[in-house]
Order: C-alpha cells, then structure tokens, then sequence
C-alpha cells in the first residue's frame, strides 16, 4: 500500500520537467517583446508592469508590445497604458486581430509614430459600461463614476488621435469599429505594416 507521504516523497524525487514554452519566453524577452493577449485584467497588468520594467532595467533599447485583446477591467488598462509611458525605453505598439476597449486604450499609451497595425486589425471604441448592483445612493455614486472615465477616455482618444474631443463622443455613443486603413487617417495608427522589419 502506497502513503501520502510515500507519494509526496517520489514527487519530490522526480525530475523537473521545464515549464512549456519556457525557450518562447525567453526568446521573447531578448527581442525586447512583450505580448498582450485576451482580457486585460490585474494578472495581466501586473505581467506585463513586470515585463516592461524588466526589460527597462536591462537597456534603454526600444521595447514592442503586440495587442490582441476584447478589452477588460479599465482600471488595469489604464495601468499599461500609463506603465508603457512611464519606465523610460520608446515602446512601439503593433495591433493586429482586434484591439477594442481597454485593449485600445493600451494602444494608445504609445506615442502616435509608434502606433502600427497589421492589415487585418480592427478598432473597437465605445463608452466604458457599468454592471451596477445595490443601493439607489451606490448606483447614482457609480454612475456618476461611469461618467467621469468616460470623459477621461474620450479625452484621451481626442489626444492621441487629433480628432475633436465632441467628434470622439458622438463616435463613442456606440460601438465604434474601424478597420487598419482607417484607423491610420483616424489618428489611432501610424502605418498600416505587413512586415517586421517595417517598423
């Protein structure tokens, strides 16, 4: 018969196997790549923060980002898109399947030459969305919140693109999707690029 403690002890004298993808990760890291990919959440900002200050405190040599995201939680957006102008090395952001909501406002944390898309991205932007839940006097305080980051994230479209803040709100009213060749004469993108070595 075979005791937990039997099957603890040959787990710990078994050989580690190295983690999946590790060789990727690693490889990732000595091209200065970091890769933002599915819902932005705290787990993923706080990956991401650690990449980009990692990488910062190695070389001041440029850094790319690449989003592929649906958006998220708009506050750990808000934390790349400040990280990505705060740890000092130029970042330039490649979009490419879709980068909508807080994945957008990511992109943005790039200065505009930086911005690059493949030709298939697509934009998403729109109004940030409550899921409010308890008191009368919670909704109204929560609403009047929604608000505020709206008017916050307009503000930084109209920016970063050079569209007029009252054009970003009618645009935003709704679901806004804009394709890569007009994400560049929006403002959103730079080039539009099919190649690596494009940017």
């Amino acid at each position: 018969m075979v005791t937990p403690y039997q099957l603890s002890e040959e787990k710990e004298t078994k050989p580690a196997e190295p983690a999946p993808f590790s060789g990727v990760g690693e490889n990732l890291f000595k091209s200065r790549t970091v890769l933002i990919y599915g819902e932005i959440d705290m787990k993923l900002a706080e990956r991401v923060t650690a990449q980009l200050f990692a990488l910062a405190q190695v070389s001041n040599d440029d850094i790319r980002v690449v989003v592929n995201s649906p958006g998220g939680h708009v506050e750990s957006g808000d934390t790349i898109h400040d990280m990505i102008q705060f740890v000092g090395p130029k970042v330039k952001m490649i979009g490419t399947g879709w980068v909508a909501s807080a994945g957008a406002h990511i992109f943005l944390g790039a200065r505009r030459e930086n911005r690059f898309c493949l030709p298939n991205t697509r934009f998403l932007l729109h109004q940030p969305m409550g899921g409010m839940r308890g008191t009368a006097s919670d909704i109204a305080i929560e609403a009047e919140e929604v608000v505020k980051m709206r008017e916050r994230l307009n503000r930084t479209i109209a920016r970063e693109t050079g569209q007029s803040y009252q054009k970003v709100v009618d645009d935003t009213d709704r679901n806004f999707w804009i394709g890569a060749e007009d994400a560049k004469a929006y403002g959103l993108v730079s080039r539009v690029v099919t190649r690596l070595d494009e940017i």
